[in-house]
């Protein structure tokens, strides 16, 4: 167990030390390539700021006027026969717009359930079984200007699926 504690806090930094030994190695000028991926990086957060705002704005829109609460309530309903636990239906569909209004409901949920509890494990599961798909989706396709999504929706949402169901599966052995 103690090894394993000292894997995850010396995991990123042993990575970046090979990177930049591996850098160095093959006589690269590591600092000069940080700095222009740091401004890269910069001008990338500037242009894709707007969307955020954007996403930020609709995510709070929906959450005060009761639209999520709305359609939380009809998934209730559908999500009822399948034994799923309703109350979490708001992060899961809150989760597929913002990671960070999802934690906020994450930790309401664990006021209310607590964290050992079947539904604290759900969720906190869920959190890292799903992604934030139209955040992603937007900031992704915004930046490298991709027309054509195909499948990239579809194909998002059934691995939502998949990782809210997984998320269930794996909480209802842990409890």
């Amino acid at each position: 167990m103690q090894f394993l504690q000292f894997l995850s806090e010396a995991a990123i930094p042993i990575i970046v030390f090979l990177i930049v030994a591996y850098g160095l190695l093959n006589r690269q000028n590591v600092f000069g390539d940080f700095l222009k991926g740091a401004k890269d990086g910069f001008f990338t957060v500037i242009d894709i700021l707007p969307t955020l705002v954007g996403l930020m704005s609709a995510v709070g829109i929906l959450r005060a006027s009761g639209f999520l609460d709305f359609f939380s309530g009809i998934l209730k309903r559908l999500m009822g026969p399948f034994h799923f636990p309703t109350e979490l239906i708001p992060i899961s569909v809150v989760k597929m717009f913002s990671s960070s209004a999802a934690t906020g409901l994450l930790l309401d949920l664990f006021k209310t359930y607590g964290t050992d509890s079947f539904i604290g494990l759900c969720a906190s599961i869920m959190m890292s079984c799903t992604e934030t798909i139209f955040y992603t989706m937007t900031i992704y396709f915004m930046h490298v200007h991709v027309k054509k999504t195909r499948f990239t929706l579809g194909g998002a949402l059934f691995a939502t699926v998949c990782g809210i169901a997984a998320s269930v599966i794996l909480a209802s052995f842990m409890v």
